[in-house]
């Protein structure tokens, strides 16, 4: 069973940095695509980020390219999103998901989330 548990989020201003973790088991980093996604309150999905191991890249949404980062360390079986330069409207639920595709919306194994909310 896959199973992905993040955390690190909190209160932060804006212009300020945080780092998500998240810790997964049950699969390998190595055979899977990870990315993040997040959701608003009253607002739909929005993905973040996912990786694409076939061209050992990672695709990232407009709203957050050039601020967050997706890495890994596979050692540890764990992903972690740096976030920098944080806005108001990064204020969300994150949640942390395997087997991705950024383009399709498709998000099939995630964790319960971390709230991440951004004081302007």
């Amino acid at each position: 069973e896959k199973q992905l548990v993040e955390s690190g989020g909190g209160l932060v201003q804006a212009g300020g940095s945080l780092r998500l973790s998240c810790v997964t088991s049950g699969f390998s980093l190595d055979r899977y695509d990870v990315g993040w996604f997040r959701q608003a309150p009253g607002k739909g999905r929005e993905g973040l980020v996912c990786t694409a191991r076939s061209f050992n890249t990672a695709y990232y949404a407009d709203s957050v390219k050039g601020r967050f980062t997706i890495s890994s360390d596979n050692a540890k079986n764990t992903v972690y999103l740096q976030m920098n330069s944080l806005k108001p409207e990064d204020t969300a639920v994150y949640y942390c998901a395997a087997d991705c595709g950024l383009y399709t919306d498709y998000w099939p194994y995630r964790g319960q989330g971390t709230q991440v909310t951004v004081s302007s």
